[in-house]
């Protein structure tokens, strides 16, 4: 028996370890896709570049892992069906179960190793990878600029604008500009239809060349107060090309390793992040529960109480309005429509911070239940693949290879979708985790129980004999009472 077990390990881990490279090469490569624009033509030196590669290896390898096991599964147990090895090992009295037994405890192990991946490796190489992009972004302050919102990083200026392009992506459209430089706020504001960065390696200047724009700034004195602030002249301008420069020297001196950002979700193991989030949790209870005061104050409930009628006054009419001629109704109605007005956009920003803060909470709690749920992937998709191969009885890499990404990709949306539920709330952090295996379970179920009792795939004539049996009886009847 040990000998038929090495020969199943042998036959498992060789096509597990070609594909597991290949998938982990393919993963590799798309997350360096994803970036490569922004990183080519910087500059970085190519130690750099493989430290990001290894680190975009080690944030990968939990994902490539049930991929190798699912297809090298299939794979296997259907090169054994199809070359009657299962059926050779039936006549000498070996079960199926037997035969898999060393490959489901290799699965087991497999699904230990993710673990200990998703817990310690991959949160190590997140906040390795993040703090990098982050220092890479810093050193060539051109790629940290994004389109749709204001940009921040560059020191005394806020750039907004609508679309970056060009060959090397530093021209942009439609730009917006607020120059802090003065440390008095957002009194200069500088707008064009079109810019152009231009800077150059070693430079401690960004030079941003901007064509057909505005310029507008408000002059306020120190000291001044609010009446003369308003009587305070500005200066505006139109202009076709206007040239600034910002001194980036404190970006460039940056060190690349520098750890900045060390509590993220994705950047915590399981222990510290059972630590973090019972704080979290009573921090935004707490915002809750002021949230929830203010608005009780904000209302006057206190004051909707009912006189007793010995103090009412038999004069003033039920309707308040009637009380007041037409410039004090006037002004009611102004203060009422201004009062119910700001209320309205108050409600409306805490409802947005209120969400934002419950999003950023489910992040968190998402993760920690969703590090065991992906850890059991290795295992759960095994008892998908192994049986499906077993049934099939298709070895190589064509169908199976097919039915190993329409599988995986089933399993993976399904954990996607389930994590954005629970992130948008519409549905508990640890269901939202567990909804994939909840799915996927019942398949490998039942793949499992149809592979041991030798059933296919799909057994038509268990649907075809009710009705075939059906029509026996009628016709049966029928002769009988012709007879």
């Amino acid at each position: 028996m040990k000998t038929l077990d090495r020969y199943i390990l042998k036959r498992f881990l060789i096509p597990f370890l070609a594909t597991f490279f290949i998938i982990l090469f393919v993963l590799v490569m798309q997350a360096l896709w994803l970036v490569f624009d922004n990183f080519a033509g910087k500059g970085l030196s190519v130690d750099i570049i493989l430290k990001f590669l290894w680190y975009t290896t080690l944030i990968v390898t939990p994902q490539a892992l049930p991929i190798g096991v699912l297809l090298s599964s299939i794979m296997t147990l259907g090169s054994l069906s199809e070359n009657y090895e299962f059926a050779a090992a039936k006549s000498a009295g070996v079960s199926l179960q037997r035969m898999v037994r060393p490959v489901v405890f290799l699965a087991i192990f497999l699904s230990g190793i993710n673990f200990l991946f998703l817990n310690y490796v991959y949160p190590y190489a997140m906040l390795k990878q993040l703090n990098m992009k982050v220092n890479i972004k810093k050193k060539q302050p051109a790629i940290a600029l994004v389109a749709g919102g204001f940009n921040t990083e560059l020191p005394n200026f806020q750039i907004k604008f609508k679309e970056k392009y060009g060959e090397e992506d530093n021209l942009l459209k439609e730009v917006m500009i607020y120059d802090l430089s003065s440390k008095r706020g957002n009194n200069k504001i500088i707008t064009a239809k079109k810019g152009e960065i231009l800077s150059e390696e070693g430079s401690r200047y960004m030079t941003l060349v901007l064509y057909d724009g505005h310029f507008f700034e408000h002059h306020i004195k120190n000291g001044a107060s609010f009446k003369e602030r308003e009587k305070m002249p500005a200066s505006y301008a139109d202009f076709d090309e206007y040239t600034i420069n910002i001194d980036i020297s404190s970006f460039s001196d940056d060190d690349l390793e520098e750890e900045k950002y060390k509590t993220q979700y994705n950047m915590l193991s399981l222990a510290q992040l059972k630590d973090t989030l019972p704080t979290m949790k009573q921090s935004y209870h707490d915002y809750v529960a002021s949230r929830a005061k203010n608005l009780f104050l904000g209302v006057d409930v206190e004051d909707l109480h009912q006189y007793p009628d010995s103090l009412m006054n038999k004069k003033l009419s039920s309707d308040i309005l009637d009380n007041f001629d037409l410039r004090e109704k006037q002004n009611v109605l102004i203060t009422a429509t201004s009062k119910l007005e700001r209320t309205i956009n108050n409600n409306k920003d805490y409802k947005e911070t209120l969400k934002n803060r419950r999003k950023y909470l489910n992040l968190y709690d998402i993760e920690f239940y969703n590090r065991v749920a992906f850890s059991l992937s290795c295992l759960l998709l095994f008892f998908i693949g192994a049986p499906l191969g077993s049934i099939i009885r298709k070895g190589g890499m064509g169908l199976p290879m097919i039915l190993a990404i329409a599988i995986y990709v089933l399993y993976f949306f399904s954990n996607t979708f389930g994590r954005n539920l629970a992130e948008e709330s519409s549905l508990t952090a640890i269901v939202g985790s567990w909804l994939s295996v909840f799915l996927m379970l019942p398949l490998a179920v039942t793949l499992t129980l149809r592979a041991t009792k030798d059933k296919g795939l799909f057994d038509i004539n268990s649907f075809l004999a009710p009705i075939r049996n059906s029509f026996k009886n009628i016709f049966s009847k029928k002769e009988k009472t012709t007879k």
